[in-house]
């Protein structure tokens, strides 16, 4: 990283059908100075997440990402300078540092975070991954034991996560993910009973064989036809924890959308319910608690995707939106 200039990655057009490199440009510029109230810091992980291609349509619970500006995201950050007593040098800090190497953001936009080894954790199991899988999970899906739990996107940051706690509450844990490889490794290595392949072309018999006795839980990541598959297969007062809609976010979405709906949510009183993790901050504590207990344990497996380079951040963001990544992908900066 250099100290005297702030390189920075903008989104130079807004993409109409699939992102493409040439939706970004690098270039650099200064350092900025820290008003009143601000916190100068510098980035050291950037997030990659679904979520970013979501805002380059428009408004979601952020505003949307324009053209010609720094492409939003999230990251870990150290302090370098502050205007505001609440932070000083050398406190680390998640916020919408956006991808570049310094930022000056209101410190009331800073959450700290503590200094543990290794930081990347602070973006994944500890981070937006970790707590969108708990509290989705355990407070919107509300799996019992016993139940049939099905997680779509199962072998990316979010999913991986789902489908070990959904185990570890003595469910049957289902996988839907892309190719033999990373269905392999769900069963293999993260304990799922058992994994989809949806490229396959035949998701919905083959779901069908992995859950004969029908999904009691549904963690959706994806939407489109994965979603209408799973909604046809929900058994009576079945939970639908709507967390993304990958399919929708880059290219051209399912001509027909999940069909079904409202037909299916009544007949079997479904409750399908969507969320945003800042809804359950105020529980953060406990269910880190839990979190680091299981991983200490060894019982909740962490599996990360660090990407070195500011440079390869759009490179690596394309590759996420096309399932290159297992757990959670990031860059370093």
């Amino acid at each position: 990283m250099n100290d005297t200039v702030n390189r920075q990655i903008l989104l130079v057009e807004k993409p109409t059908g699939k992102l493409g490199p040439e939706h970004f440009r690098l270039v650099s510029g200064a350092i900025p100075e820290p008003k009143d109230g601000e916190a100068l810091v510098r980035t050291r992980l950037i997030s990659l997440d679904a979520a970013n291609r979501a805002w380059m349509h428009g408004a979601t619970y952020r505003a949307a990402v324009e053209a010609n500006t720094v492409m939003a995201g999230g990251g870990i950050a150290e302090v370098v300078a502050s205007k505001d007593p609440a932070l000083k040098p050398g406190d680390l800090v998640f916020g919408d540092t956006g991808w570049q190497d310094y930022a000056a953001v209101p410190a009331r936009h800073l959450a700290k975070v503590p200094k543990l080894e290794p930081t990347t954790h602070l973006l994944s199991v500890f981070g937006i991954a970790g707590l969108t899988a708990y509290f989705g999970l355990l407070h919107v899906g509300k799996p019992k034991e016993g139940e049939t739990v099905v997680v779509s996107a199962a072998a990316g940051s979010v999913g991986s996560i789902v489908g070990q706690i959904a185990k570890l509450k003595g469910c049957r844990v289902v996988g839907i993910a892309g190719g033999k490889d990373k269905c392999d490794w769900l069963t293999s290595e993260l304990g799922f009973d058992a994994a989809v392949d949806y490229k396959d072309g035949a998701t919905y018999k083959a779901l069908r064989a992995a859950a004969p006795k029908g999904i009691d839980v549904y963690f959706d990541n994806v939407g489109g036809d994965i979603l209408e598959a799973c909604l046809a297969q929900m058994n009576n007062r079945g939970r639908i924890a709507c967390c993304g809609a990958i399919s929708q976010y880059d290219g051209v979405p399912s001509a027909h959308g999940p069909r079904g709906v409202p037909g299916l949510i009544v007949v079997k009183r479904l409750v399908m319910q969507g969320f945003i993790v800042m809804d359950y901050m105020d529980q953060r504590d406990a269910a880190l608690a839990d979190l680091q207990s299981w991983v200490v344990s060894g019982k909740l497996k962490v599996q990360e995707d660090v990407i070195d380079g500011i440079e390869n951040t759009p490179r690596a963001l394309i590759g996420l939106l096309a399932g290159e990544n297992r757990g959670k992908r990031m860059v370093k900066v």
